[in-house]
């Protein structure tokens, strides 16, 4: 009998940040983190154990055939599946996305998270949360926190079993106005972009040991819903994170002229008042912490000083969800 499987899954955006390996193969990460998944922004991935074409895995994303990194990432993916399963058959896998490609808003969280939701239930497999959490890491370190919704935080951990993602209890529940200055897909990958800094940059040790302080903190702001104390040690995370890549040798910089604008543009309208704080991930765009009550106002004001942007609110989102199963 084969299952036909249909899941989806929302991107999540770091607010302290995850950037670094500790152990490659299993995608540990050095150091923990703390995300918030957004509404709208969700893949949604069809997977079917049924031979595929030709003997081999057929998969389509977003109407296209990838080839290369991006392919060999989802077969990967789908053999760590097979393996748990006991099974061997080729699979039929169709995604698509509702955010850019490896443009620096998560796009491989969301697709990882659903990819293994999808995979493991047309599989005949049924798992946990903790346990879809811990696969899904498998396939994108960040993929892990995009199980859950709202605000979540991700254990690092030391081995495959204490590495997970868990939801974090707590009544505050930020928005977030995406500033997309380009949809472009980045020139070096997340993975060889962390492997760059780890090895190269003499800031990369620094920054590793204050996360662990930020995330202490964060996690502090949070449970006394202090959202100007969360978004203070938010952006310091990112811009210290980036500051890392810029000094790594030869230097990894993936802001545009247009990412300095928004980020001058954000610390403007923090002094005029408004509860503003930048984030940065690998790529160009930010994401701007703020209320739920000021979103739309300071996304009309982002549109208006930055228009060459692209400026949506989003707010926050709900963890994976498998949409059908048919057989």
């Amino acid at each position: 009998m084969t299952i036909t499987a249909t899941a989806s899954a929302n991107t999540n955006i770091a607010l302290i940040k995850y950037w670094g390996k500790a152990d490659e193969s299993l995608a540990i990460p050095v150091t923990s983190s703390l995300s918030l998944t957004l509404g709208g922004t969700r893949t949604t991935t069809t997977v079917s154990f049924d031979g595929g074409t030709g003997g081999e895995d057929a998969v389509t994303i977003n109407g296209a055939t990838p080839g290369g990194t991006a392919r060999e990432r989802v077969v990967r993916f789908l053999d760590l599946v097979r393996s748990r399963a006991g099974m061997a058959i080729p699979a039929s896998v169709t995604s698509s996305s509702t955010v850019p490609l490896a443009a620096g808003l998560a796009s491989s969280a969301a697709g990882f998270a659903a990819l293994a939701a999808a995979a493991t239930r047309a599989a005949g497999m049924r798992l946990d949360e903790r346990a879809l959490s811990r696969l899904a890491r498998r396939g994108s370190g960040s993929a892990t926190r995009s199980i859950f919704g709202g605000l979540v935080l991700w254990n690092a951990g030391v081995d495959d079993e204490t590495s997970y993602a868990e939801p974090v209890d707590c009544d505050l529940a930020p928005a977030m106005v995406v500033v997309v200055v380009s949809a472009g897909r980045k020139t070096i990958s997340s993975t060889q972009a962390m492997r760059h800094t780890m090895n190269t940059s003499p800031l990369y040790p620094a920054w590793a040991e204050a996360s662990r302080e930020d995330l202490r903190v964060a996690l502090d702001a949070v449970r006394a819903r202090d959202l100007p104390r969360l978004g203070e040690v938010v952006e310091g995370n990112a811009l210290g994170m980036h500051a890392a890549m810029i000094a790594s040798r030869p230097s990894v910089v993936y802001w545009l002229p247009e990412t300095l604008d928004v980020l001058h543009t954000v610390r403007v309208m923090r002094d005029e008042g408004f509860p503003v704080w930048a984030t940065i991930d690998a790529g160009p765009n930010v994401k701007v912490l703020t209320t739920g009550e000021d979103a739309d106002q300071v996304a009309a004001v982002l549109r208006d000083r930055i228009p060459c942007a692209t400026t949506s609110v989003r707010y926050p989102g709900g963890g994976v969800r498998v949409e059908e199963v048919t057989a």
